[in-house]
């Protein structure tokens, strides 16, 4: 199974990315958009796990989640990966506050104390919103008025991180979650 830690979004953050999801699926781009049930942020990546491993990754994340609290989000702008230029992962930003790095940081030990590797880059919050097809191109003036849209200023408050499975299958991957840990409690 394919594992990941990630927060689910929610509210009106949720509703503002699926109406922009419909909006850019609608155009014929050689991009691979997320479903609007599986938008979320990741906190770590896992990978191929043996389910006799699950029990153990559960604890670790339940454990790293412990004393955080509920995390505040706000939209910010839309982005690319690696750059505009030439985009591979089309997302939209997320501002928070400090106790998300914390989270992040302690789940990434966590799970670097079960053997998985150590994220190697500087933690960017965003959630992804599709990705461009290996040598797929986006027309220049289409992707430069998408790069110019502004997202509206709301907010959303995470009360769980979710330990999800990627599951593939026609129409995209879905995911379920195997294990979830509240926050703010």
């Amino acid at each position: 199974m394919r594992l990941f830690v990630a927060i689910p979004m929610g509210g009106e953050v949720e509703q503002v990315l699926s109406k922009l999801l419909e909006r850019c699926s609608q155009k014929p781009w050689p991009v691979k958009w997320v479903r609007s049930e599986g938008l979320h942020l990741t906190v770590k990546f896992l990978g191929p796990v043996g389910p006799e491993r699950l029990e153990a990754v559960s604890g670790a994340v339940k454990e790293a989640s412990r004393g955080t609290p509920r995390l505040s989000f706000g939209l910010t702008e839309l982005g690319a990966f690696p750059r505009w230029s030439r985009p591979r992962v089309l997302w939209a930003g997320l501002e928070s506050e400090a106790a998300l790095e914390l989270l992040v940081h302690r789940v990434e030990q966590a799970c670097a104390g079960l053997g998985f590797p150590v994220e190697g880059r500087p933690f960017r919050p965003h959630v992804t919103l599709g990705r461009v097809r290996e040598d797929g191109r986006i027309p220049a003036n289409e992707l430069k008025a998408l790069e110019r849209e502004k997202l509206p200023a709301i907010n959303f408050v995470a009360d769980r991180l979710v330990l999800f499975e990627s599951i593939s299958g026609p129409g995209g991957a879905r995911y379920e979650a195997r294990a979830e840990y509240p926050l703010g409690n």
